[in-house]
This record gives structure tokens, sequence and C-alpha cells, in this order.
């Protein structure tokens, strides 16, 4: 799940809590929101973190063998919710993030290691390394497949074979060999130069 939806999540079980007048049980929150893909451990951490955060934000008591059983709304409640809530923060510090990134890559030369953190938490270039990683894949595969071919077509003739044409059939082979061998080569080029001008986009 990701932190955007859990915010989101959050501000809905204050939002109910504020839409009561009552106590609670946490066990409607998952009645309310999460059933049934998510367990009832899942909503008492989303509570746990906004008691983290503010334990002025709700008015938890426990009880049944639970340490958070029942839940209510407090004055705080209201006024967080309507300063955005947990989502605007989220959303916030996202645009914080995008800022300090624009003013980095503007300003100075990202560090290896920077780079390296940037990379790893690309999705766009995760995904384009596991086609790359497929395609090179596929481009040996074929050759061997090809070269399999080759070989079984000769290790299957009969026995006795004619010098003329066994030594025709030694030539296809090695034509068949070299043009499979160039035609690798120029794919793995291809391959290559795809992967130099991906690492030249990310260093700019």
């Amino acid at each position: 799940m990701g932190e955007f939806f859990k915010a989101e999540l959050k501000d809905r079980f204050l939002e109910y809590a504020l839409g009561r007048r009552d106590y609670f049980e946490i066990q409607v929150l998952y009645d309310e929101f999460l059933s049934p893909g998510y367990n009832l451990e899942f909503v008492e951490k989303l509570v746990k973190e906004i008691q983290d955060y503010d334990s002025n934000l709700l008015d938890i008591m426990s009880g049944n063998g639970a340490e958070i059983f029942m839940l209510a709304s407090t004055p705080n409640t209201h006024l967080f919710i309507n300063d955005g809530g947990f989502k605007d923060m989220h959303i916030k510090e996202e645009e914080k993030w995008d800022v300090f990134l624009d003013q980095v890559s503007n300003n100075r030369k990202l560090s290896k290691d920077e780079r390296k953190l940037l990379k790893k938490n690309s999705p766009v270039l995760k995904r384009e390394k596991k086609i790359l990683i497929l395609l090179i894949s596929a481009i040996v595969i074929s050759f061997l497949f090809t070269l399999f071919s080759i070989l079984k077509g000769m290790l299957l003739e009969p026995e006795y074979v004619p010098v003329d044409e066994f030594e025709r059939k030694m030539e296809q082979f090695q034509e068949q060999y070299i043009q499979e061998n160039e035609r690798l080569i120029q794919e793995l080029r291809e391959a290559q130069m795809v992967i130099d001008s991906l690492k030249t986009s990310s260093s700019n």
C-alpha cells in the first residue's frame, strides 16, 4: 500500500470519528473501510501512527484485551482535518522533495552516490533495465536455439554420408553459424547503445 493511500485512510478514520458523537470500537473502522482486503491489525497500525504523530487527535481507550479498543474524536481532530489532514501533509512533503531535487540538479551535479540512489528509486529506469535484460536474454536464447537446430540436423543424419555431401553440410553449417553470430553481435551492439543512452540521460 502506498503512503498516499495510507494518509488518505488516516484522514477517513478521523473524519468518521468526527461524524460520531460517541465512542466506537476499532472494529467499526475495519468493517467500514478495509474489510475484507486487509485485517484488523492493519487498522490498529494506522491508528497507532495517528497517535504517534499527535496523541490528541483521537481519544483512545483500551479494553477487551486490546490496547486500542474504543475511539472518539477530540477538538484537535476537527482542526487537523480542516488544515488538510495527513493527505495534505503527504502532498506538501512530496512537493518539497520535488523542489529540492530540482534545485540540486540545477545548482550542481549530483554525486555518484546520489545518482545511484535516484537510479535505484526510479521506476522508469527499473522498468527499462528489466526490458533490456529480457531483450539480451531473448537474443542469447534465439542464438542457442538456432545453433541447436543446426547441430540437431547434422547429428540426426544417417551414419553414412558421402564426402562431398558432408563437406557441403559443413560449409552450410559454417555459413549459418557466421550469419547467426553476426546477427547476435549486431543485436548486442544495439542493446549496448540503448544502455549507453540511458546512462547518458540519467547522468544529465
